[in-house]
């Protein structure tokens, strides 16, 4: 069995430079691959839910990115409808944490949102899902300024709150 001997000090100056070529070459392989933007596409997830708050993220969770769009999954058509006058600020704010401009637009789909993704949420119930949704639409209600959309936002939401309670109920 051959003794593991240093090299000469000579030769570990050389395999160190090698190494610092590899590291090199590894660099420029995730850029040429692009693998090192998509890396960074996907630092939305960890960052989701502190960006948009608790409510929004029970409600809206990213889905994929794809090109600089991100696709959220939403609850309702409700919440889409809410969520696409606050696309910009989400798209501004999610960018400022990523220090970087990753997101240029937001595509929001209707589908089940996991709750799971909500950190120390627990899945809400009827009751209190009701109970919150009337709070969350009120409280958008007053942030609309003109009266006649306001009032077309309410026929909205009492409608699809109609819908929702005959599908719920068994």
């Amino acid at each position: 069995m051959p003794s593991a001997r240093l090299p000469p000090p000579g030769k570990m100056a050389k395999t160190d430079a090698q190494i610092e070529r590899l590291g090199q070459v590894l660099h420029k392989s995730l850029q040429r691959l692009e693998l090192s933007t998509r890396l960074d596409e996907y630092g939305v997830w960890p960052i989701w839910n502190d960006v948009v708050g608790p409510t929004i993220a029970r409600n809206a969770q990213p889905e994929k990115i794809r090109n600089g769009t991100l696709f959220i999954k939403v609850t309702s058509p409700v919440w889409m409808q809410q969520l696409q006058y606050m696309k910009d600020m989400i798209a501004e704010r999610l960018n400022q944490r990523l220090k970087t401009s990753l997101v240029r637009n937001i595509f929001f789909v209707v589908g089940q949102v996991n709750y799971e993704d909500v950190e120390g949420e627990a899945k809400p119930t009827a009751e209190s899902s009701t109970v919150r949704q009337k709070c969350i639409s009120e409280d958008f209600l007053e942030s609309v300024p003109d009266p006649e959309i306001r009032h077309a936002f309410k026929r909205l939401l009492r409608s699809y709150a109609r819908r929702h309670q005959k599908t719920s109920t068994p």
